[in-house]
């Protein structure tokens, strides 16, 4: 059985308040293994590495939490005071700069960060109907999500995953379309948009965007298995 990528978010964060960073890594690891970028993974993952002292990789998944959501606020706190613990004081005080700004941003109506964790309500809430089996009640969740979020590129992605696995794919590919043209290093993004694209009827198109995965992450076994079957395809 594949476990639960929100299972395994929720295991990690027990393990982070017991202070089992180390416990806390390996759950989320597993998350981004089988090919779930999101922001509050990666923005765990930093914090993590950061408790451990390793600075420079808590660096890391927090600005990778920043692609996802550029908005998020805690984000953009703890990559503040990491770079101020490594020296980098300018770079440090543009990140409290940035943190301050996307605190006095309004989303649908409320303060960014108010939208942005309801937004991660809805999207949590979209998953345990998906669990469920409640697909139409778990797109409604991620649709709500989005408005509250509109730039959560994460949560724009898990809403097309869901829309392909209800053959809604004309919709996922429109939502995959535009996570890919905000964040093209998305590559998990890049190769559900191939699929959305060869699903409905645009081989050519899944063909290209699926070499570039490859070129951006070479030995990619998924991406290679959709080509693979492509080239089946047009035999």
């Amino acid at each position: 059985m594949i476990p639960n990528p929100d299972h395994l978010v929720h295991q990690a964060q027990e393990r982070f308040a017991l202070q089992d960073y180390y416990g806390a890594i390996h759950f989320l690891n597993d998350v981004v293994a089988m090919g779930h970028h999101f922001a509050d993974v990666h923005h765990l993952l930093g914090l993590c590495q950061s408790m451990l002292g390793q600075p420079e990789d808590a660096l890391s998944e927090f600005e990778r939490a920043l692609e996802l959501n550029p908005r998020y606020l805690e984000a953009h706190i703890h990559r503040g005071i990491v770079l101020n613990e490594l020296g980098r004081l300018e770079d440090a005080h543009r990140s409290f700069e940035a943190a301050g700004r996307a605190e006095d941003v309004t989303m649908a109506g409320f303060p960014a960060h108010v939208a942005g964790c309801l937004a991660n309500q809805h999207a949590a809430l979209a998953e345990a109907y998906a669990e469920a089996g409640a697909m139409e009640e778990a797109i409604g969740q991620y649709h709500r999500a989005i408005e509250l979020g509109p730039g959560f590129s994460d949560l724009r992605y898990r809403l097309a995953r869901l829309l392909l696995e209800s053959a809604r794919t004309l919709e996922a590919r429109d939502e995959l379309e535009r996570v890919v043209a905000e964040q093209p290093n998305f590559v998990d993004a890049q190769a559900a948009l191939g699929l959305a694209r060869f699903l409905s009827g645009d081989a050519s198109g899944a063909a290209e965007v699926w070499q570039e995965c490859l070129a951006r992450r070479p030995e990619n076994a998924r991406v290679e298995a959709y080509l693979a079957m492509l080239g089946r395809a047009v035999e």
